[in-house]
């Protein structure tokens, strides 16, 4: 299978496509569509033209689609329409895929090399001319968020962290690429907050999950890192996964599956056991084992519910965990999407994209609180901060200050 075959992975987003009616609630829901008029729509790139292209885009304004699948989630009909147009841009791109997709969708690299020499790589990052000149040559807007690296990679301070004696079961622990290499604390609030409930936390070797490769159209290389990844996690059988990236976990649970067609065993056990981490957390509370004692927190905060968690169809557990904490009000910003996308909001010629899908969303930070907000994902959570100023953190860490005061 080559690198963007469509119609062998996509069988599922296909068998959908006759429930289109075209009664277009998908393109007057859709965050891009709404600001601007290089995106034909959902509808039209989709499921229409799904059946005159068997496998190829006919319409080159597919491009400028998120990927952050509001369609598919408001389309009565079931129809698939995320997937449809996944598979059709990787088809669309196979020849010629810009080198600058293949570079941003190897955050594992990224890390491994940035991450070492963490003040130099910061410092390029905020130095204007460099990131002029990497507009100019990659094709990364110069304004786009970028991830801090980190002179402690997670995995660091695991080898050196010691454990409490576990009081109940296991539980294995997903840090993602992000948690590994740029958001470190918060990978190490989240082992602290399910080692104060008591598991047994487990971390074996894991790799990248491959959704930035998958979004940018690279379907091979996505195909084997989450194969990979879901033979590495699968260590502990029946053993519940805990990851704190809701993207990574969508990737996992579904859209492998739905959208590039892996049917790994391997994959399908895994997706059916990982859960997001406020996931596990609110299964726990509603079972009524989320023996924690949560100290009050007197602030108001906006929330944001990232796209691949709303995806998932777990509705928006962090805020009914966030609830349990006395003192703190949280506010769902209700926003469609950040104009992130993943990858999608850092390219030079859908930035302007990008800010206009997230404004919404920047302007109720600002208004609820311009100094923090909370929100699942890392990557949002770097749009949401380069667009408001505001610091923008993993729900973990509130609950992690609720719970030890710090």
């Amino acid at each position: 299978m080559f690198e963007t075959d469509s119609h062998e992975a996509n069988l599922l987003a296909r068998a959908s496509l006759d429930h289109c009616v075209k009664c277009t609630i998908c393109e007057t829901q859709c965050p891009v569509m709404a600001v601007t008029p290089a995106f034909s729509g959902p509808k039209y790139v989709g499921p229409q033209a799904e059946r005159y292209r068997h496998g190829l885009s006919v319409d080159h304004s597919l491009d400028y689609c998120s990927s952050c699948g509001t369609c598919t989630l408001v389309c009565p009909q079931g129809v698939k329409i995320a997937e449809l147009n996944s598979v059709a841009r990787a088809a669309m791109k196979k020849d010629h895929m810009p080198l600058r997709d293949r570079i941003i969708s190897r955050t594992t690299l990224m890390g491994t090399f940035g991450d070492p020499v963490a003040p130099i790589a910061n410092a390029v990052l905020g130095f204007a001319p460099a990131r002029w000149a990497v507009e100019q040559v990659v094709g990364i807007h110069r304004d786009a968020a970028m991830p801090t690296f980190r002179t402690q990679t997670f995995t660091s301070w695991w080898k050196k962290h010691t454990s409490p004696t576990p009081t109940r079961g296991k539980v294995v622990y997903f840090h993602g690429c992000a948690g590994q290499y740029f958001e470190v604390e918060t990978s190490i609030k989240a082992v602290e907050v399910l080692e104060r409930l008591g598991f047994e936390v487990l971390v074996p070797k894991q790799g990248c999950c491959g959704l930035a490769a998958q979004s940018n159209g690279l379907f091979d290389t996505a195909r084997d890192w989450v194969t990979k990844l879901s033979h590495q996690l699968g260590v502990e059988p029946g053993t519940p996964i805990v990851a704190a990236s809701a993207s990574c976990v969508g990737m996992l649970k579904h859209e492998a599956r739905e959208i590039m067609g892996v049917e790994d065993p391997a994959l399908i056990d895994v997706g059916t056991r990982i859960r997001d981490l406020c996931e596990f957390l609110l299964e726990l509370s509603e079972a009524g084992e989320l023996n924690l004692d949560f100290h009050p927190i007197e602030m108001t905060v906006p929330y944001h519910a990232p796209c691949q968690l709303k995806g998932q169809g777990m509705g928006k557990p962090a805020i009914d965990v966030l609830r349990l904490i006395p003192g703190l009000t949280v506010i769902d910003a209700q926003a469609t999407c950040c104009g992130i996308a993943g990858t999608y909001g850092l390219k030079k010629e859908k930035y302007a994209v990008g800010q206009a899908v997230g404004k919404p969303l920047f302007d109720k930070v600002k208004e609820v609180n311009p100094e923090l907000a909370v929100c699942d994902t890392e990557t949002c959570r770097w749009q949401i901060a380069k667009s408001t100023g505001a610091t923008v953190v993993h729900p973990i860490w509130l609950i992690h200050k609720s719970i030890f005061g710090e």
